[in-house]
């Protein structure tokens, strides 16, 4: 059963959707009036619209209920997801002041004090032979960046090691950029095959790895790039990182997989996120990797779908839809 709009876009349940047209229709009035016409005790209907106050889409003052208009609610939720990030950033920057203490690490320090931070700077890393070790020595799942990795001799080695935490029921989660779709479909197919989750972002800024609570991996400087390594083991730094990582999945996009087998991206939405960040025709060719023509066909198709005349419509429109 297709998802509704307001489900698409808040990640809510379905059902959900029915409440936010019930509250809507009455928004203004009173909430035990509204409730008493449904049938529905009000102590009841205000548990049931938790998920909508969460979001601020729903609002109670005394008993009057007050409902975001669809473009209001999203306006809301974007202003949400801002502060989020800005939280999430401000964390990273903690982390990032706290990262040159690894590189005082020495890989042969036979017990660290109270006050360091556990992991090291390496510049001789076996990649695939850590993180398989990882993935068998600590539970959880797993998390990926993954830039540029299906270019590397090892990327079936760590095939075989995401197949097998996958079959011990871990999940595992991977970040692409929009290239991959035409460099390397068949590595996607493959491992969309063996179970892991993949969504697509136009840019994916650096490679990092995530195993479990307690483990994570990142390049040193951040990028593609380079052979040094941060191999992190304290639990905060990867929870920040794994913040960091959920952030950036709640705005990637899902990939489908066709019947006859072939990874299609939703390009609509990654079209339509990059017009909503202002990018340019020229720019947005470069990032999905397509012919300048060819995103200008379909930003006029998008258009005429939607049934505006501007850019700036669309979007208000895409957002009214649950497109974004």
């Amino acid at each position: 059963m297709p998802r509704s709009p307001l489900a698409d876009a808040f990640g809510l349940p379905t059902r959900m959707d029915e409440l936010y047209r019930q509250a809507l229709s009455g928004s203004g009035g009173s909430l035990t009036a509204l409730a008493t016409s449904l049938f529905i005790a009000p102590d009841e209907f205000v548990r049931q619209l938790e998920p909508l106050l969460a979001l601020d889409i729903v609002r109670i003052e005394d008993d009057t209920l007050s409902v975001a208009s669809p473009v209001d609610a999203m306006s809301r939720y974007v202003a949400g997801q801002a502060v989020t990030v800005a939280e999430v950033g401000a964390q990273l920057n903690r982390l990032a002041a706290a990262l040159p203490v690894l590189a005082e690490l020495g890989g042969d320090t036979p017990e660290l004090d109270s006050t360091a931070i556990d992991g090291e700077l390496s510049t001789d890393v076996n990649v695939p032979r850590i993180l398989v070790s990882w993935i068998g020595e600590s539970p959880g799942d797993l998390c990926f960046l993954r830039p540029d990795q299906w270019r590397l001799p090892s990327e079936s080695e760590m095939a075989l090691a995401v197949d097998t935490a996958v079959r011990a029921g871990r999940r595992v989660r991977a970040i692409y950029p929009a290239r991959a779709l035409q460099e390397a479909p068949a590595m996607l197919l493959g491992r969309a095959a063996i179970g892991e989750q993949i969504r697509m972002l136009p840019e994916v800024p650096t490679r990092m790895a995530i195993v479990g609570a307690t483990r994570a991996m990142l390049p040193e400087p951040l990028g593609v790039g380079n052979q040094r390594r941060i191999l992190i083991r304290q639990q905060s730094i990867v929870q920040v990182l794994t913040a960091w990582f959920d952030q950036l999945w709640d705005s990637a996009t899902a990939v489908a997989m066709l019947d006859r087998g072939e990874a299609r991206p939703d390009l609509r939405r990654l079209l339509l996120a990059q017009l909503a960040r202002g990018a340019k025709d020229e720019q947005i060719a470069r990032t999905l990797n397509i012919s300048l023509r060819t995103v200008r066909r379909r930003i006029a198709a998008l258009m005429t779908e939607l049934g505006v005349d501007t850019r700036f419509q669309a979007g208000v429109e895409a957002v009214r839809r649950g497109w974004l």
